[in-house]
């Protein structure tokens, strides 16, 4: 049975949200370094990042797999705004940006009290059309995955982003390097992997959570859980309250107390993954070189 192989088993609660029988595919391999994965459900289709080749991926059931766009300008994680618009983090330019209907590019954010930023990451969107982004240094430590450059912000923060206004708030300064986020379903935690260990592995490898207030402002900020393989980078809830990680050795999933409940085994390092499909109950898992897909028992909570 596939959960011989690839499931770890740490509460009997994770049996409820696996489909035992279900095996893990490999839908593409060819990619430097996997990232950002992001489902269409009205185009029935799945894009993704592969950062280093300066590239985003398509995967449709019925295609396969074709290059969205070439130059990337190293974007790295994606999500889609209330009225179905792609909004990508580029590591390139150092901005958050929005494709439009027509396929033009508008920039939604790249300077912080008239600094550039360092080089956003991840982003998610919440129900009242406010963009959350991550902007660690990842994009400009080397040429690698952008350009290399000194930061301009002091800090490295997750920012909050009106774009009815173009108002951007820094809702949290105190990270070494926010990464992944992700909302609870009713939007009233808002998660936040710290991914600073990838280069010092001192420093966190954690997960925290932090109370939304008001719909627009952070408090009580505490460490939710620990990564024991790896670094947690992209992260997503389900509908229950649950929340998966991005991991070393595969996808962790976590209760809503932060305990973990069980792993799913990946060949390859995992950097991010997204429920989509017709049922958003197909785990999509970014991984390295590759992309992966997993049906599972439960549904995804981001919206759209």
């Amino acid at each position: 049975m596939a959960e011989a192989s690839i499931y770890e088993i740490h509460d009997p609660r994770f049996r409820q949200l696996i489909v035992t029988s279900a095996g893990l595919d490999e839908l593409y391999s060819g990619c430097r370094w996997a990232e950002g994965p992001v489902w269409f459900n009205d185009a029935n289709q799945l894009l993704w990042s592969d950062i280093p080749n300066q590239r985003m991926l398509r995967w449709t059931p019925e295609g396969g797999v074709s290059i969205y766009r070439q130059p990337s300008n190293f974007t790295n994680g994606h999500t889609r705004d209330h009225q179905g618009r792609l909004v990508s983090c580029e590591h390139g330019g150092r901005r958050v940006t929005r494709t439009e209907i027509d396929g033009s590019i508008t920039v939604l954010a790249d300077r912080f009290e008239g600094a550039r930023l360092n080089s956003p990451n991840d982003v998610v969107v919440k129900s009242d059309g406010t963009i959350w982004f991550t902007d660690p240094t990842y994009g400009i430590m080397s040429n690698y995955e952008g350009y290399q450059a000194e930061p301009e912000q002091a800090t490295r923060n997750v920012y909050r982003l009106d774009p009815a206004t173009g108002q951007l708030t820094a809702v949290i300064t105190d990270f070494i390097q926010p990464n992944g986020l992700a909302f609870s379903p009713d939007e009233t935690i808002l998660y936040v992997a710290d991914s600073s260990a990838s280069h010092d592995e001192s420093l966190p490898r954690h997960i925290r959570a932090f109370d939304v207030v008001d719909g627009s402002s952070l408090a009580n900020g505490r460490v939710f859980c620990l990564i024991d393989n790896g670094i947690p980078d992209g992260i997503r809830t389900d509908v229950q309250g649950n929340l998966w990680s991005s991991a070393g050795d595969g996808v962790h999933c976590f209760d809503p107390a932060g305990k973990l409940i069980g792993k799913i085994r990946v060949p390859q390092t995992v950097a991010n993954l997204t429920f989509g499909g017709p049922g958003r109950n197909r785990l999509f898992i970014a991984a390295t070189r590759s992309l992966y897909s997993l049906y599972v028992a439960t549904t995804g909570a981001q919206r759209p």
